[in-house]
């Protein structure tokens, strides 16, 4: 039996630890929260974040990192951007497994760097290493709906090998070698869900949204071609997918918090009520200062930033997008 050693015991670390326990493996769970640890022993689910979803006996918890890497064939974090240098650096002191996959989005700050460049740095090329992003919430991966995801390694034969682990006939896992673009469209559409969560909450309606949606995935792409991501790329699951899932739908907690501050609600009243990460929130900083130092024109990633930040008023946000000078659309 293949054992996966899953780091991170949020709502999106455990949803792909109980599908990888469908997969017929035994799943050893590990948290820097020890209450939520405590948690899922006691209580065997995720009462903190998916109380619906019993955890299998293949599942197990563990306080210890090194406990939880014991005979393990390969690593998945599912921890915020935040968190993955620590994670990989306490990964480096420990023996691992030679395989390492990431399902964390977002840039590191202050330098924005992508994930898979802070884990090179830390861990070096020493493991086969591969992204996992795509169209996917929690709650349904959990219940095992159907869902499509991307995997992206340095090549195409590691990133077989690790899809192999999570691809199911209800969590299909297609394959890249796209690193940058699949980190890319995972990270921009957190922003730009924040976006539309504003417009919705000012009842702007259908059409301003799919303007949104649209004009946010033009930035996507201008963004992707500086950084060397492929267009294929952010016009597949993990970039227009994701943006469109991420956009659309409430269960987005990025698209709740522009909800909440068109209510006047501040970002950090809603992330504080919320209890967990709100990547676009830390990524709209960094996506902004990426775009800066490559001369790219995001404008609707800029003003996320400038409300998040308190530069801009809300209203005034909306107001200079809405009265940019006419332009050629696919500009």
């Amino acid at each position: 039996m293949t054992i996966a050693a899953v780091l991170g015991a949020g709502s999106w670390g455990t949803a792909l630890a109980l599908q990888l326990s469908r997969n017929k493996q035994r799943v050893q769970v590990w948290d820097c929260d020890t209450d939520l640890i405590n948690t899922l022993q006691s209580a065997r689910c995720n009462v903190r974040y998916l109380p619906d979803h019993p955890l299998p006996d293949s599942l197990s918890a563990h306080h210890d990192l090194s406990s939880a890497l014991e005979h393990a064939d390969f690593v998945l974090v599912a921890v915020p951007s935040y968190a993955m240098r620590a994670v990989c650096e306490q990964l480096a002191t420990l023996h691992i497994p030679g395989k390492l996959v990431w399902a964390t989005k977002g840039f590191e700050k202050p330098d924005g760097l992508l994930m898979h460049e802070v884990v090179t740095q830390v861990l070096g090329d020493q493991v086969k290493k591969a992204v996992l992003s795509g169209p996917s919430f929690a709650a349904e991966v959990a219940s095992g709906l159907p869902a499509a995801i991307t995997l992206a390694a340095e090549n195409l034969a590691i990133a077989k090998e690790l899809a192999d682990y999570f691809h199911s006939s209800t969590f299909r896992v297609y394959t890249s070698e796209d690193i940058i673009g699949v980190e890319l469209g995972g990270t921009i559409k957190n922003v730009l869900a924040i976006a539309t969560g504003i417009a919705d909450g000012f009842g702007y309606g259908a059409n301003a949204r799919a303007a949104l949606v649209t004009r946010g995935l033009a930035e996507m792409m201008r963004l992707g071609h500086c950084l060397g991501a492929e267009r294929k790329t952010l016009m597949g699951l993990s970039g227009v997918g994701d943006l469109v899932l991420t956009c659309t739908d409430d269960q987005s907690r990025n698209r709740r918090l522009g909800l909440a501050l068109a209510q006047g609600t501040t970002a950090q009243q809603y992330m504080e009520e919320l209890g967990q990460a709100v990547e676009g929130f830390h990524a709209a900083q960094v996506v902004h200062q990426v775009a800066q130092n490559h001369q790219v024109d995001m404008p609707i990633c800029s003003q996320v930033w400038r409300v998040l930040n308190g530069d801009t008023a809300l209203e005034s946000a909306v107001s200079e997008l809405l009265s940019r000078d006419m332009k050629v659309e696919l500009a």
